[in-house]
């Protein structure tokens, strides 16, 4: 089995600082070699892909309902801006190879990488680009959707073939804005089904979007953040307030409206209506890096440095209640979500 995979919109043979014009490109390693190098990857089609991940998954332990935060997880990382290939395939390993490898690890782990262009000047035409590339990664959600949705139909009928897997998301900084757009792409190519579970849970860490993207979730509309709201069983935005990156971010906007990463969720809303969805929720996670820490917008991946970090995006993604998560002390306590107590 590969210990690597990575889906790769780039263009050259797959590291390039362009979107590929032709779509993805899928690749794999046993991470025997140098994997900046691209040459060290195997480029196969997208159904050796899809069938190495499926033979891959259905070696997966089939646990019983009551040990489901036991359950293992294909999950998706995408990284954010200011990321060449290089450094895209750094924040990959760092996150396989803590969470996701060994006898305890998580499951199986997946790279989507983008164009990122990596120069402040060009922070608007990198927002372009993540655009363009979330409608590459919507096609892949879309696959993925019509596979979960055919093998739920056959568990029906035979258990034995039930999914063993559970599919998520880890994106990073920009790569929410790609995760947001490629979401509601996918919810929209698919008949807009409401609260479908195709991704168990989305850790939106230092998520460069608006911080109130989210509608009740209670009507169909076009609201930003329904495709995530919709496709998503538990929705969980990692923030801080002393993240510079995303100020620098909300400065080159001008959109009136605070960055999701730094500020947290929007708590307000009119109507009547609640602020988010009830399976949406946000963790302050200030507390949990040194004073002097300069790099707050990358310090969530310095599992080596912050091993609290670590627990916690681990006992998010195993679900584990996010009241028990606070409670436990895992979660910070000015952590919030609809109704609360």
């Amino acid at each position: 089995m590969p210990k690597y995979w990575m889906i790769s919109d780039r263009d050259g043979g797959g590291d390039g600082d362009e979107r590929n014009p032709g779509g993805p490109r899928y690749l794999i390693s046993d991470g025997d070699r140098d994997l900046h190098n691209i040459d060290n990857w195997n480029r196969v089609s997208f159904p050796q892909f899809r069938k190495a991940i499926t033979d891959a998954c259905d070696k997966f332990p089939d646990l019983p309902p009551d040990q489901h935060d036991e359950e293992k997880h294909l999950a998706l990382c995408i990284h954010g801006y200011n990321n060449g290939f290089a450094h895209s395939i750094d924040f990959y390993t760092a996150l396989n190879d803590t969470l996701f490898s060994g006898d305890d690890g998580l499951g199986i782990c997946v790279l989507f990488t983008w164009p990122s262009k990596g120069q402040v000047y060009d922070y608007l035409a990198d927002r372009e680009e993540a655009r363009t590339c979330a409608n590459d990664l919507a096609d892949v959600l879309s696959s993925l959707y019509v596979t979960l949705a055919r093998n739920q139909a056959a568990a029906v009928a035979d258990p034995s073939k039930a999914c063993k897997a559970k599919v998520s998301i880890i994106a990073h900084s920009m790569g929410n804005f790609v995760t947001q757009m490629a979401l509601f792409h996918a919810w929209k190519r698919n008949n807009r089904p409401l609260a479908t579970s195709l991704i168990n849970q989305l850790l939106m860490v230092a998520a460069d979007v608006d911080n109130n993207i989210f509608d009740s979730g209670e009507q169909v509309g076009d609201g930003d953040g329904e495709g995530i709201a919709n496709l998503t069983y538990r929705v969980s935005a990692l923030y801080s307030g002393r993240d510079p990156v995303l100020a620098v971010s909300a400065g080159l906007k001008h959109f009136f409206k605070r960055r999701l990463g730094r500020s947290g969720l929007d708590r307000t809303a009119g109507n009547g209506r609640p602020a988010t969805p009830d399976n949406v929720w946000d963790t302050d996670c200030s507390d949990f890096f040194v004073n002097d820490e300069r790099d707050i917008h990358g310090a969530y991946f310095k599992f080596d440095q912050y091993a609290a970090i670590k627990t916690l995006i681990r006992e998010v993604l195993r679900g584990i209640d996010r009241g028990v998560l606070v409670n436990q002390k895992i979660a910070s306590p000015n952590s919030w979500w609809p109704n609360k107590l």
